[in-house]
């Protein structure tokens, strides 16, 4: 789905209304499931797929409708025998499409889309809900919001300015759930509303500072785990792309200063295993003043005690330390570049996934 945005607001842009047709419900052996999404365009033509066969063409066919209306549509379908000759489906199935119009005369829908948009070039986290209860579409369009992270709203689920809190607080409990689904929330002033949720998640950029031993094994489990990684080191010889093939990038560059030339914010994650005390402190000390969601050290208890009283002799408090994973990783036992590599990848698995908050001194 989230390929499909790109394609959504360039084409409002361009004064263009297209249809966003979701999978809502299905039973039987339709082959895509609840949240699949794809884009239908006024000449019929689509992009991304919820099946093929005769249930798009269907769906396509609805979505010319609804742009005609201008309203959304809950589409129900049900496919059997020679309906599914020639899809992808085996022995056909039944369910439910929601088609919802975007329009660049809903200013408000155009503008949700646009911050979902940044989210996802930026990073960060956040949940698109739409309203798919008939009894609460009006006039200007679905009733649709975007929920951050940190709980700031774009637009409005309820029809009124500002969301209640408690609201927000239910949404974002499902902010780890990988799919889009459909979900009853309880509206305090109007009863359950019946609402169509999905996540929204960048992914999230992992910036290893030290091309040695350690990073070497650290860079392939990141990678296959779902992080884009940047290596840096300042020896041209451990700042190699062929040292790190799986690495979205690999730089050369002083470590002082560094994190003013990198697009660090709050769904960045910070790795240092330089080769020594006098690196680690240097990254270390930038990273303090950094929005990063994950900051994390390696050393002994010995070595990050003496950085951080250095860093405190300078004016840093130790409240700002406590906020940094050190000794670094899950405490496995590991030992060599392989195992510390994996309790490392494992922290940044369990504080991606919303554990691992603890806040942690060395000391």
């Amino acid at each position: 789905m989230h390929t499909l945005y790109p394609i959504i607001v360039d084409a409002v842009h361009q004064d263009r209304t297209v249809v966003l047709a979701t999978l809502i419900k299905r039973t039987g052996s339709t082959p895509r499931d609840a949240g699949t999404r794809f884009v239908v365009f006024e000449d019929g033509t689509s992009r991304g797929t919820i099946g093929g066969g005769l249930l798009e063409a269907h769906v396509i066919e609805e979505a010319q409708r609804v742009m005609k209306i201008g309203k959304p549509v809950r589409f129900e379908f049900r496919l059997t025998g020679t309906d599914v000759a020639d899809s992808d489906m085996l022995c056909g199935g039944e369910g439910e499409v929601f088609l919802e119009p975007v329009s660049p005369r809903n200013p408000e829908q155009v503008r949700i889309f646009e911050r979902v948009l940044k989210v996802l070039d930026r990073g960060g986290s956040g949940l698109v809900v739409s309203s798919v209860d008939p009894d609460r579409w009006s006039g200007a369009g679905t009733p649709k919001a975007f929920v951050d992270a940190e709980g700031e709203v774009t637009g409005s689920l309820l029809g009124v300015e500002e969301m209640p809190a408690t609201l927000v607080e239910i949404i974002l409990d499902r902010l780890g759930r990988e799919q889009a689904h459909t979900a009853v929330l309880e509206d305090e002033t109007r009863g359950p509303l019946e609402v169509l949720v999905e996540p929204v998640v960048s992914t999230p950029v992992l910036y290893l500072f030290g091309g040695g031993h350690v990073a070497g094994e650290i860079v392939p489990i990141a990678a296959r785990v779902g992080f884009e990684v940047v290596v840096i080191d300042d020896r041209p010889e451990f700042a190699d792309p062929a040292r790190f093939p799986e690495a979205r990038e690999v730089k050369r560059a002083p470590f002082e200063g560094l994190l003013e030339q990198l697009p660090v914010d709050s769904s960045s994650y910070l790795v240092i295993v330089t080769r020594g005390h006098i690196h680690d402190k240097t990254v270390l000390e930038q990273a303090l003043r950094s929005e990063a969601r994950y900051v994390g050290m390696i050393g002994s208890s010995r070595k990050i005690r003496i950085i951080y009283d250095r860093l405190q002799e300078e004016g840093f408090e130790r409240e700002q330390m406590d906020r940094v994973h050190a000794p670094i990783g899950l405490d496995i036992g590991a030992e060599t570049p392989e195992e510390i590599a994996v309790s490392i990848v494992a922290e940044l698995i369990l504080v991606r996934a919303g554990g691992g908050k603890r806040k942690r001194r060395a000391g």
